[in-house]
């Protein structure tokens, strides 16, 4: 029988929870990495034995990458080959925002941290090198720092070309390279900075999150700090598809593992607030490529006013797709009917940062 995993981040430590495939009733163990933060998580199913990843920040002993091999049962850490800068670099990492393993190659491993920079593992995240193209970008001493820190936190390798991968930062856009990493290019074309004196700038936007699905790697979507976009070519253009959501503030965005049209949102009062609106928890579902929404209710709360953070939404890989939510009061719900119902899985943990979960 298969197992399903699913991992919480929380500002105080990992919880791991364990259920069968039908994902109706989880058991969570005690929590892992009691007082780190928990940026990003990874479930690699790649191979035969998958691998998973955390990335905890301690505020005594700054930043560490674990791995697993037996699903969080014992951990590793990368110790001299850590997420790190070479030393004449001079900085430090702050944090890793995203770990993230390559479709199209099954050794190579992504991470993104703070200050923007991204970091490539060619031993399956054993080891990781910094892509210095992109460090030395010509446009670096202008990306500015979102409320989050600057942060390279999304990474979305293309499918099946591995020289092929796009990257969001807050705040200086959506950045891709076609080359392998020799260069790379800024793709915000249509994408509104309404805090610029130009709103229409090449670079500098605020992207939140960034979503594709593997069958169609040209449509993608984002979700900004203001603003909701699709691309159907790969990010040369982006369109508004924010028409019938209740706010176009928000930070998670994900796609339908088995529908590229179908997609999901947690939309939020901008700015100051940043609660749901009218105060009730939605998760909001467009089956047409953004086209229209609608709300998905059953099982939320009616009266919640807690965010959900850009990486604690997200599916799972199974046949029958789980998706899953948690937000900064420490509660996570899940969904097995594509969102049209939705049932608590967890509550009062620290505040979640992250979700992922696979079906193994």
């Amino acid at each position: 029988m298969s197992e399903a995993v699913l991992l919480v981040g929380t500002k105080k430590g990992l919880w791991i929870g364990r259920s069968d495939e039908r994902r109706r009733q989880w058991e969570f163990g005690p929590s892992e990495f009691l007082m780190e933060g928990i940026y990003a998580t990874c479930i690699d199913t790649r191979g035969a034995t998958p691998r998973v990843f955390v990335s905890g920040h301690s505020e005594h002993w700054g930043p560490g990458v674990y791995r697993s091999d037996d699903l969080g049962r014992t951990w590793t850490e990368t110790q001299g080959a850590a997420v790190r800068f070479p030393t004449d670099v001079g900085e430090s990492v702050e944090r890793v925002w995203q770990i993230q393993p390559s479709p199209a190659d099954p050794d190579v491993v992504w991470a993104g941290t703070q200050p923007s920079a991204l970091f490539r593992s060619t031993d399956r995240g054993e080891s990781f090198a910094l892509v210095r193209s992109l460090w030395d970008h010509p446009h670096r001493p202008e990306w500015g720092a979102g409320f989050g820190g600057q942060a390279i936190h999304t990474i979305v390798p293309d499918p099946t070309d591995p020289d092929r991968v796009t990257v969001a930062m807050s705040t200086g856009g959506v950045y891709r390279t076609e080359d392998g990493g020799a260069s790379w290019n800024p793709y915000n074309t249509g994408i509104k900075a309404y805090f610029f004196p130009d709103p229409w700038p090449e670079f500098g936007q605020c992207v939140h999150k960034v979503a594709s699905h593997p069958d169609r790697p040209d449509l993608m979507y984002a979700q900004n700090h203001h603003g909701v976009y699709r691309t159907d070519d790969g990010g040369s253009t982006w369109t508004s598809i924010a028409e019938g959501l209740p706010a176009d503030f928000g930070f998670p965005i994900v796609v339908h593992p088995h529908d590229p049209e179908t997609v999901f949102v947690f939309p939020l009062v901008a700015d100051g607030a940043r609660i749901p609106p009218d105060g009730e928890a939605r998760v909001w579902r467009s089956t047409d490529a953004g086209r229209t929404w609608a709300a998905s209710s059953r099982g939320l709360p009616d009266e919640f006013y807690a965010a959900v953070m850009r990486d604690a939404m997200s599916a799972d890989n199974a046949e029958q797709t789980g998706l899953y939510v948690g937000a900064r009061d420490g509660s996570v719900w899940g969904s097995t009917d594509d969102g049209d119902s939705w049932s608590e899985i967890a509550r009062h943990l620290p505040d979640v940062l992250c979700v992922r979960a696979a079906v193994l």
